[in-house]
Formats: structure tokens, sequence, C-alpha cells
């Protein structure tokens, strides 16, 4: 079974997204896509300070299985990203919340998560396969 956190906020695209203390939203995806995926072996991911709009495309992962989009769940700046993920792609297998985390935004309208699922609701279209 895969860890689904409550905090977080996930698109079906099994991307999630946590509204930090600051207000900007970090970006990653879930066990659940680590675990489908496999091996990560590359990140590609947006530039920072370039725009990501809610629902479209933000970057790629590559496994040893296949190649996936990511999408933004949220639409704003493009303040960080986690540039330990370049030499170490594999890093978002064993830490896809914590130290696997994609891109951080300063978000336009932080109300754009609202229309994304919670856990409870996440983890049931994880379970459905």
């Amino acid at each position: 079974m895969s860890e689904v956190r409550s905090e977080l906020k996930y698109l079906p695209s099994h991307e999630w997204a946590r509204v930090e203390s600051d207000g900007t939203v970090t970006i990653g995806i879930s066990d659940h896509a680590q675990d489908s995926l496999g091996d990560v072996v590359y990140v590609e991911l947006p530039e920072v300070g370039s725009q990501v709009n809610v629902g479209e495309e933000a970057g790629t992962v590559e496994s040893v299985k296949a190649a996936s989009d990511i999408y933004s769940p949220i639409s704003g700046e493009v303040l960080a990203i986690n540039e330990a993920l370049e030499d170490e792609p594999e890093t978002v297998n064993g830490s896809p919340y914590d130290d696997g985390w994609f891109f951080k935004v300063k978000p336009s309208d932080v109300s754009e998560l609202d229309a994304a699922l919670d856990a409870d609701a996440y983890q049931a279209l994880a379970e459905e396969g």
C-alpha cells in the first residue's frame, strides 16, 4: 500500500502539493506514482523564474520503465527547483514527499488547490489502479 499524506492535495495524474507556512507551494509526485514508475533515472524541472499553469505540463520524470509528464497543481512563479535531483534522481523513489520534491511555486491563486483531491479521494483513485 502506497503512503498517502493527509496534509497534501493531489492531482489525478499523481502530483502532490503542500502549502508551506510562508504561502509557497511545494510540488512532487506521490508514493504511488514513484512506485508505478519504478527506478527514476532523470527528472526535468521547470526553470526558476518561469510561470507554470494549473493542469499544464511543467516537467518530465523518466524511469527505467517510462517517461511521464509532470503537471502543475497550481499556477504561479517557480521560486526553486530541487537541484539535488539532477545528480540523484533516485531520491524520488526513496523519499517522494520529503527529499524528493520537484519544485516550489509562489502561487497566483492558492484557491486553485480547492479543485485538487484530498488524501481520501486520492487514496481511492490510486487503489482503483
